[in-house]
């Protein structure tokens, strides 16, 4: 590809030599042996400043424009910026240029000179190279970018979610007061300060519970129980019927009389009894002057009077103060807070011996204590 030399100068391209050439900016011809490149380089030195004085360049300023080398087969590509008054190649420039292509032309010369000193054709052949400089590169870019971006958004949101259901839970009414003590509700309770209750659902019923109540500074308040506990092998009788032998328990209220037992005291309040012999026993004849009273000397009681120290039942025991006072014949006798033997009594209450011992101890004169016994509609109404 042939490239134009500045100032009216002949194509410069190829392998073609430059001699024989043509007037340069009005310089005379130049002539000169090959490979000499002397003269001619000197005269187109001179023809270019020649050139250049006569034709100032024009001073029209090029905006953002930058010179860049495009590289031919074989050279090195390196920007040369454009002053803002390259219009016209200057003085500077074609300074440039000719520095470029008297580089450009050592090469023939110098693989002129190998090639005299025996070097090899191939590495002469590759020695010639063609240089094509633009002077004027346009650099104008685009610089209008689309700022404006279509975005729509809905404005309007519709909220496909219902509302939570506000559940409105009742309150939890207040737990109901306590139910009052057993004891608070029993009847004939009187000025004791120690009360002992022992009820059956029902009439007939053989087991009972027995629960035991002390009154201090603070008020009631349960001791022992509640606890199961035996009665008669006819269960309780209604208020006032109890009848000698029917094997039915008293019901209604009642104090204590003395403690005994086959055993020695195990240490209580009341006065305690021991049973010494069979000459101790309890007349339950309700013809008898003793009836239902402790008798030392048995030939002095009544008809069949009931021994103390033959069963295990009497090994301790309270004396339950049932028709004393006054003592009406054949309404019932021998009462007694006993020893438990496993099932119904005879008309007593019975509780194991641990239990009872507790009770019995715990017992005091001084408290006046009282026993309510019978069918819980009557005696806690």
């Amino acid at each position: 590809m042939a490239g134009a030399v500045a100032g009216g100068a002949t194509e410069v391209g190829g392998a073609t030599e430059v001699g024989d050439a043509p007037e340069v900016g009005g310089a005379t011809e130049v002539r000169g042996a090959p490979g000499d490149v002397a003269p001619v380089w000197a005269a187109a030195i001179r023809g270019l400043l020649e050139h250049a004085a006569r034709s100032p360049p024009a001073r029209t300023p090029v905006t953002n424009q930058t010179a860049t080398w495009r590289p031919g087969r074989g050279t090195d590509a390196h920007p040369s910026p454009v002053g803002p008054r390259s219009g016209r190649v200057g003085v500077g420039s074609a300074l440039v240029f000719v520095v470029v292509l008297v580089l450009a032309s050592c090469a023939p010369a110098h693989n002129s000179a190998a090639h005299r000193h025996g070097s090899s054709p191939a590495a002469a052949s590759t020695s010639t190279v063609l240089t094509t400089v633009a002077t004027t590169v346009p650099t104008t870019v685009p610089t209008t970018v689309a700022s404006t971006v279509p975005v729509t958004v809905p404005s309007t949101v519709t909220s496909t979610v219902a509302p939570a259901p506000v559940t409105t839970t009742a309150p939890h009414p207040a737990p109901p007061p306590p139910a009052p003590l057993l004891v608070t509700r029993l009847v004939g309770v009187g000025s004791a300060t120690q009360v002992i209750a022992v009820s059956a659902s029902a009439y007939g019923q053989t087991v009972a519970t027995l629960t035991a109540f002390q009154h201090d500074s603070a008020g009631w308040h349960q001791v022992f129980g509640p606890w199961q506990a035996n009665v008669g092998y006819g269960g309780f009788a209604p208020p006032g019927q109890k009848r000698e032998g029917d094997g039915r328990t008293p019901s209604g209220s009642f104090g204590f009389d003395f403690f005994f037992g086959v055993l020695p005291d195990p240490g209580v309040q009341f006065p305690y009894r021991p049973v010494t012999g069979p000459d101790i026993v309890w007349d339950d004849d309700p013809s008898s002057p003793l009836y239902n009273q402790w008798v030392t000397t048995v030939s002095q009681a009544g008809a069949a009077p009931e021994p103390m120290d033959e069963t295990p039942a009497y090994d301790y025991g309270a004396v339950i103060a049932y028709n004393t006072s006054p003592t009406v014949p054949g309404a019932g006798s021998a009462i007694f807070l006993h020893v438990s033997e496993g099932g119904p009594t005879a008309g007593c209450v019975s509780l194991p011996t641990s239990e009872l011992l507790a009770v019995l101890r715990w017992l005091s004169p001084g408290a006046q204590p009282r026993i309510v016994m019978g069918r819980a509609a009557t005696i806690s109404p």
